[in-house]
């Protein structure tokens, strides 16, 4: 029996040479060779990602509904019609981030996708604040997730399709899924490109990832989708946000709902003050560094800027820009930023957390 957990796909990961790495207790696919030619292939054409390792989550019932509101800093309120989704924190009562998720209205209720590494944290604080809430908390241990990402994902997907399931993949909206039987099917992912994710069956995984590389669709690995995320500028649980990290800290204030001043949710109270404490420049914020020069921004890198020091927290090279980025947390007031690049003091640029989108750079 293997010590680590494995995903429907495990056995396609190594019929395509896939370098198997411990992730979080899963035997995961880091990479099928070069991990830029996967990173510039999702970013040309279209990459398949096997991302089954993430937990499913449905939370029903009667009160599901306001269950969720008060659970997430995001408001499922939102989501007045069956197919919509929304991003979200899930916060602790200090208003910092226990994780981040999609939530998705299904027919039966809601679905969560959460992190692999935070499974157990994630469904026992679900459990514990159901109290005077009539839901249920079904993790969905069976079901696997694909994302099939990049410019020619669409049309590739509808090739696999039904004509009626097609059409219907055609007409989604981003953060809109649509259930076709027992699959659901969202514009939804981690690489900031046109794309799809299918949350299916176990049985029914390795037939559509086999289907798909027929296709020409490219086996893309971690280390690709860890490149593709850092240049969309999405966050990673454990390094842009944690137990300690407010929201605020982590460019995720358009995630909090405070639409409705009667609401209330988990960490409220405390992000209020997280706000005022901002302000004050007590808190800092999540930015965007770019290094044109030779050199790299490497993940834990200390940075000094104008108004004291700063920490990268996803930091390296852009197979799209050619350059290094980082995402780093600094002082709200830095206006400039230096870093130590082979013991010199380098100038980088502060950007909006964003650095490519559909292909294209996107800061000035």
């Amino acid at each position: 029996m293997p010590l680590n957990k494995r995903t429907p796909l495990y056995q396609q990961h190594v019929n395509h040479e896939g370098k198997i790495i411990d992730f979080c207790g899963w035997d995961m696919p880091i990479n099928y060779g070069s991990q830029i030619e996967e990173h510039n292939f999702v970013r040309e054409s279209a990459g398949i990602f096997d991302v089954s390792h993430m937990t499913v989550i449905d939370v029903s019932g009667e009160d599901a509904r306001e269950y969720l509101r008060y659970i997430l800093a995001n408001d499922v309120a939102k989501l007045d019609k069956v197919g919509q989704a929304l991003y979200s924190a899930m916060l602790n009562h200090d208003g910092h981030v226990l994780d981040d998720l999609i939530v998705y209205r299904i027919k039966s209720g809601y679905r969560l996708v959460t992190n692999c590494a935070t499974r157990q944290k994630d469904l026992r604080w679900l459990i514990q604040n159901t109290d005077g809430f009539r839901v249920s908390i079904q993790e969905k241990s069976r079901l696997a997730i694909i994302a099939i990402h990049g410019p020619e994902s669409i049309t590739k997907c509808c090739e696999l399709l039904s004509t009626e399931n097609a059409r219907m993949v055609r007409e989604l909206k981003y953060f809109q899924g649509a259930e076709a039987g027992n699959w659901l099917i969202a514009r939804t992912g981690y690489t900031g490109e046109l794309g799809l994710e299918f949350i299916i069956p176990d049985e029914d995984a390795p037939r559509l990832w086999d289907q798909s590389i027929e296709l020409g669709v490219t086996p893309i690995g971690l280390g690709a989708r860890d490149t593709l995320r850092l240049e969309a500028g999405m966050n990673l649980y454990g390094q842009e946000m944690d137990e300690s990290i407010s929201p605020l800290s982590a460019n995720m204030e358009k995630t909090i709902a405070y639409e409705h001043p009667n609401r209330e949710f988990i960490g409220k109270p405390a992000l209020i003050a997280h706000s005022e404490l901002q302000k004050a420049g007590k808190i800092p914020v999540l930015k965007g560094l770019v290094l044109e020069k030779r050199g790299m921004l490497r993940t834990g890198q200390k940075v000094l800027t104008d108004s004291g020091e700063g920490l990268i927290t996803s930091g390296g090279f852009s197979p799209t820009l050619k350059h290094s980025i980082a995402l780093a947390r600094i002082p709200v007031s830095s206006s400039s930023c230096e870093v130590e690049v082979r013991g010199i003091s380098t100038p980088v640029r502060i950007v909006e957390p964003n650095f490519v989108r559909f292909g294209k750079r996107v800061f000035e």
